[in-house]
């Protein structure tokens, strides 16, 4: 299948990177004096990708400061205008708004560097308050109003700013307070109300500080996604822990690793009883790609066959296979095994992403390694993970433009 006969994208992990003006304009005067704020700062070289050191002969950047949090964009996570984008130019060297592409923060540009890769809709994840908005539970402890108000204020400028003018394209995933799962609850119905129909939650929440999925906290929030019908998005790191490195070890191998965090939210929400009380839940494993789900299947039912034991007093109503084919959903950019591994995993059981401006994904040649990608693949197989499947996972606002068999009727 070539380039120009491959359906649109529908990504359903991007990031958004928050424009200065946010706070300014969103949050409430009162809440003013708490608000994370955008200032250009000098900074070391000597720090690593998620390092923060000032130094006065270092090199510029405009930082979110926000409490004790402070984050650094830098040039792995942006893409900057009028520079050619290959993986040996995107390295830690921290940039400003005025050398990264508009299409970063602006939305009319968004769509237009959507339009020239073939994309149709795209869900933006955070980047500043880090993947499921942590950092608003994390520094606001000792002002809990604070913290509503900043969330609130944040979801506000994705579904009314960011994403307001788009006609569906640009997709929301709102943030949640992680203290409380019935305010987090709360905020997932106010969004839902307005046709939101994802939210950003961690991969290990416990692993934030907060209650763990075990024991029913969270079974409120729970509630809420599945009453709205809204898809729980768990991106990668968004347990600000990744899997520890051997020592010594490049700091290549968190790409390379990074699966592992997906594997372990998987497995503990299958064995955890979430997914009996709920049964129609959705979870979405962004960045996380697939092709090891079929491996993790095999595994968890052969563990759950040999060691039941090990689980505890309440045992499971399904086998683990079922949960990962009823209530999941892999998020692919580069893994031939996962559509190799389609009919296994379930074919609409997986979505395809572009990670765009992360310097992990395809862009800007995503058309072409869509192809490559999908080279000999069932056209509606193709359709399903590329742009289907997502469709009808977000309820988006776009024809399936499937006849009666499932094939894509586009491609005839």
């Amino acid at each position: 299948m070539s380039s120009s006969e491959l359906p649109k994208i529908i990504s359903v992990d991007d990031h958004l990177v928050e424009p200065a003006h946010l706070f300014e304009q969103w949050l409430p005067a009162k809440f003013r004096y708490g608000a994370p704020r955008v200032e250009r700062r000098m900074i070391s070289m000597d720090t690593d990708l998620f390092g923060y050191e000032e130094d006065p002969d270092g090199m510029p950047s405009d930082v979110w400061v926000f409490g004790k949090s402070v984050y650094v964009p830098r040039r792995a996570v942006v893409v900057l205008k009028d520079v050619e984008t290959s993986a040996e130019l995107r390295d830690k060297e921290p940039v400003t708004f005025d050398e990264m592409d508009p299409a970063c923060y602006d939305p009319k540009a968004r769509m237009q560097a959507m339009d020239e890769q073939g994309v149709e809709a795209s869900l933006g994840f955070p980047s500043f308050p880090r993947f499921c908005g942590q950092a608003f539970s994390e520094e606001t402890e000792n002002d809990r109003e604070l913290g509503v108000a900043l969330i609130r204020a944040y979801n506000d400028w994705q579904v009314e700013e960011w994403a307001g003018d788009s006609g569906g394209r640009l997709v929301p995933v709102p943030v949640v307070p992680l203290w409380d799962a019935r305010l987090a609850a709360e905020e997932v119905r106010r969004n839902a109300s307005r046709g939101v129909h994802a939210v950003a939650f961690s991969e290990v929440v416990g692993h934030l500080g907060y209650p763990d999925i075990h024991g029913g906290n969270w079974d409120p929030f729970f509630a809420a996604c599945e009453e709205t019908e809204t898809v729980v998005c768990m991106h990668i790191g968004s347990s600000s822990l990744l899997m520890p490195l051997p020592p010594r070890a490049p700091l290549l191998l968190l790409p390379v690793m990074q699966f592992a965090n997906s594997y372990a939210s998987m497995a503990d929400f299958v064995f955890s009883g979430v997914l009996d009380r709920f049964p129609r839940l959705k979870l979405a494993y962004s960045e996380g790609q697939a092709g090891w789900i079929p491996y993790a299947m095999e595994r968890m039912d052969h563990a759950y066959a040999h060691h039941t034991w090990a689980l505890g007093e309440e045992k499971l109503k399904e086998k683990p296979s079922t949960y990962v084919r009823r209530n999941m959903w892999g998020c692919i950019f580069a893994d031939k095994h996962a559509i190799a591994s389609a009919e296994h995993i379930g074919v609409d059981n997986l979505m395809f992403e572009v990670d765009f401006p992360h310097s992990d994904g395809p862009y800007p040649h995503t058309r072409s390694h869509l192809a490559d990608q999908f080279a000999g693949v069932d056209p509606a197989v193709t359709y399903r993970i590329v742009r289907g499947n997502a469709i009808r996972l977000f309820q988006l606002p776009f024809d399936q433009d499937l006849d009666a068999d499932g094939r894509p009727l586009e491609l005839g």
